[in-house]
């Protein structure tokens, strides 16, 4: 591991934040019941994961058949809703992931229009050939002027070098930043080990706060021993249904439960919205 990660405040004085990704682009009722597609069910999902110890949620809207959706619209009226059941007391952040429906330029155009608070997106789907560099560069250049709190998804250690260069190029500048290693997203049967985490913090210069999501029943062992490196940890239904005995979960506040077990016995408190705010809110 690179110097830099050695540099770390102490885990006590660390908040950790527990994200919860209740639905994603794909989970429906028939994979289980408790899977949230309007924005009543997202409101009510909200103020249950809350409870939990989440302090953000990671936000698909769906369109009335379910599938994914993209539209600033549709965002809209899904953040309207849990604002309705949590105030500020949860932080949401919007995808734009592509979900094999959308490009680049329309993933790109719903962030504009919308110009939400938090997003999260895939490098890999906005860095593509279709968009020239200076259109990349001022995409990116639009999020960080605004202070978007910008989550970049990663999927492997070459993902990770390819940011780590294009911030070195200064077509990332300075703006409200953090990254998502995603593991085991190529693992076979999509199912991670905590085992994934260590390519990521050996190509990562920690200059960035960071999260893990991962798929499968071992999903909270691998943001557990995230936690323990100073990571935060993204849970829920979107990349996993069952606890860490294998049973499924009831919702996804029972996911967010267990995460919040792992992060108390390690020592570091809990972040609520206000700390999710400042630690991805700063200017890096």
């Amino acid at each position: 591991m690179n110097a830099a990660a050695t540099t770390r405040q102490p885990l006590a004085q660390s908040p950790v934040i527990i994200t919860v990704a209740p639905n994603g682009a794909y989970k429906k009722a028939a994979d289980h019941p408790a899977v949230p597609t309007t924005p009543e069910a997202l409101a009510r999902e909200a103020r249950a994961c809350l409870e939990a110890g989440a302090a953000m949620m990671h936000m698909h809207v769906r369109k009335p058949d379910g599938s994914h959706l993209l539209d600033a619209g549709a965002y809209r009226e899904a953040l309207a809703a849990v604002r309705e059941a949590v105030g500020d007391e949860m932080l949401v952040q919007v995808t734009s992931e592509a979900a094999g429906v959308y490009r680049a330029a329309e993933q790109m155009a719903v962030v504009r229009e919308l110009a939400p608070e938090a997003v999260s997106i895939g490098l890999r789907e906005i860095a593509v050939p279709e968009i020239a560099e200076a259109e990349l560069a001022a995409f990116l250049a639009w999020l960080a002027e605004r202070r978007i709190m910008t989550q970049i998804i990663l999927y492997d250690e070459g993902d990770v070098r390819r940011w780590l260069a294009l911030r070195a190029r200064g077509l990332a500048p300075p703006g409200a930043w953090s990254v998502l290693f995603v593991l085991g997203r190529y693992s076979a049967g999509q199912v991670s080990s905590a085992y994934d985490l260590l390519p990521f913090l050996q190509a990562y210069d920690h200059s960035l706060p960071w999260a893990v999501c991962a798929f499968g029943p071992e999903e909270n062992a691998c943001v557990a021993t995230a936690a323990a490196f100073g990571g935060h940890m993204r849970v829920g239904f979107e990349n996993n249904l069952r606890l860490r005995d294998g049973a499924i979960a009831a919702g996804n506040a029972d996911l967010v439960r267990q995460a919040a077990e792992g992060a108390r016995a390690l020592g570091r408190p809990l972040a609520t919205a206000a700390d999710a705010r400042l630690i991805y809110g700063q200017v890096r």
